[in-house]
Parts: C-alpha cells; sequence; structure tokens
C-alpha cells in the first residue's frame, strides 16, 4: 500500500508539475474535448507518438489515468496524447467514439506543431478505452471506403494499433460484466441497446463481407493481455487477433501469464 501511495504521488507531482505535460488541450466542443500531451526531455528532432485513449469502464474514464504511461513513454523519447472523452451517462459508446475519433484528428493534424513526427503516429487504448480505439480505427476505415464520406484524418496515418486488456466482442462480454457488477441493464444503455452490439463488436464487423474494403485498410494490430485478468478475459484479445488474421489483417496477441488486468498498464 505504502508503494502505491509513493507511485501516485510522484505521479501526480510530475502531472501536475512537470514542464513536459501540457494538459487540458481543446480538440472539440465537447466538456470532456481535452487531451494531456507529455514531452520528452530532449526536443532534436521530430517524435514518434502514441495517442492513447484510457480506460474507466465507459463510465470514469478520464485523461489523467494516462499519466504514468506518458511519463514512462515520454522517458523513451515518445510523445504521448492521452485523449479524453465523454462517459456515460453524459454519452453513450457513439459519443465515446466521436470524441476519440476528434481526439485523433487533432493528433495526425497538429502533432507537428509540437515536435511529433505526422509519420510515426500509433494508436494504443487500455480496457475500455482499448475497445473504443478499435471501435474508432474501424468505423474510420468504413468512413474512407464509402462514397461521400467526409473525414479529418486517415487510417493510413497510423502506423499501429496497441490494445491493453481491451474487450472486442460484446456479444461475448454482456454476461460476464453482468456477473461483476456492470449490470446488463447499464451496460446495454452505455451501448446503445442490444440493437447496436454487433456495430460496436469490432471482432464481429470485421466478419462482415461487406467491410472487407474497410479491414484492407487496418494497421498492423497488437493486442496485449494477461492470463489472470479477471475484468476482460484474455480470450477477448486472443480470438479477436485470430478473427483478424483470418480476414487478412497483421494482427497478433501476447499474453502474459499470470498479469493481471492492471498489470500491464502499470509495467509498459
Amino acid at each position: 500500500m505504502a508503494v502505491a501511495l509513493l507511485l501516485l504521488l510522484v505521479v501526480g507531482c510530475h502531472y501536475f508539475f512537470s514542464s513536459q505535460v501540457r494538459r487540458g488541450i481543446v480538440y472539440g466542443d465537447q466538456p470532456r474535448n481535452r487531451l494531456d500531451l507529455y514531452f520528452p526531455k530532449s526536443s532534436d528532432g521530430p517524435k514518434p507518438v502514441v495517442a492513447f485513449i484510457t480506460g474507466g469502464a465507459w463510465i470514469i474514464g478520464y485523461k489523467a489515468w494516462g499519466s504514468l504511461l506518458g511519463q514512462q513513454l515520454s522517458e523513451r523519447d515518445i510523445i504521448v496524447a492521452c485523449i479524453d472523452y465523454r462517459n456515460f451517462p453524459q454519452g453513450t459508446i457513439k459519443d465515446m467514439v466521436k470524441d476519440a475519433s476528434q481526439g485523433i484528428s487533432f493528433v495526425c493534424n497538429n502533432i507537428s506543431e509540437y515536435g511529433g513526427d505526422p509519420d510515426r503516429i500509433y494508436l494504443m487504448g487500455q480496457s475500455a478505452g482499448a475497445h473504443i480505439a478499435a471501435c474508432t480505427l474501424l468505423e474510420q476505415a468504413i468512413k474512407e471506403t464509402g462514397e461521400g464520406e467526409s473525414t479529418t484524418w486517415s487510417v493510413s496515418q497510423i502506423r499501429a494499433y496497441f490494445g491493453l486488456s481491451g474487450g472486442y466482442n460484446l456479444f461475448d462480454l454482456v454476461d460476464h460484466f453482468h456477473s461483476r457488477g456492470l449490470y446488463r441493464s447499464i451496460f446495454l444503455s452505455i451501448m446503445d441497446g442490444e440493437e447496436s452490439l454487433r456495430q460496436y463488436s469490432p471482432e464481429v464487423l470485421v466478419q462482415d463481407p461487406n467491410t472487407r474494403h474497410a479491414v484492407s485498410l487496418l494497421p498492423p494490430i497488437i493486442l496485449f493481455h494477461g492470463t489472470a485478468d479477471y475484468s476482460i478475459p484474455a480470450d477477448a484479445s486472443k480470438n479477436f487477433a485470430n478473427t483478424l488474421q483470418r480476414v487478412g489483417v497483421r494482427a497478433e496477441s501476447i499474453l502474459y501469464e499470470g498479469k493481471t488486468h492492471t498489470d500491464l498498464f502499470l509495467q509498459v
């Protein structure tokens, strides 16, 4: 407990007082349309960039939850953009995906002004954020293959997607979440009703023949999961990676024996 409190204190001090953190950059017109940027100490040359969508069970997500990741990756000469988004009940999944897309668009179109390399942008999400990020990426690919769709960023601008401890097939997770306290009625409200589960289940959607062209646009996808994760079972990442491989996407799942839902996030 003492170690955890010390870590929280150190990360909190870095978040609020470090000159390497720029908090609350506006990317849209909604109340939660803000992002934080974490900068390396060195300012020489354009830096690779990670756009990160935090977790929080679609209810308590907040950009500051990415402060430890931001600090760790910035120490490795990477700029990190932690993107905030509306939570339930302020918004439902369609609003979360819309916010994430706007945040990613801001990063793709503006990160060069902050010293980032627009040709080396990576997308990452953790837990619910991994689900939101995957939905956003696939929705963007579908938009790009549609006629008359206006877009402000492109899937081709994302070098790779990294999903940490995410769930990608909602049909497989409804009962699991219910048993763990995220009750079915609440979860379905978050996901815009049972009729929307397919639309927000990337694993299901990529198997639809109508999305074949969109799926071909997806970047390499790497999914990480702990085998002792009881919040979202590791099979969620394993099954999604296998499905992606079957439809021609470069994808893999990496499982960590004995690691829990938050272990991977804390040791990135």
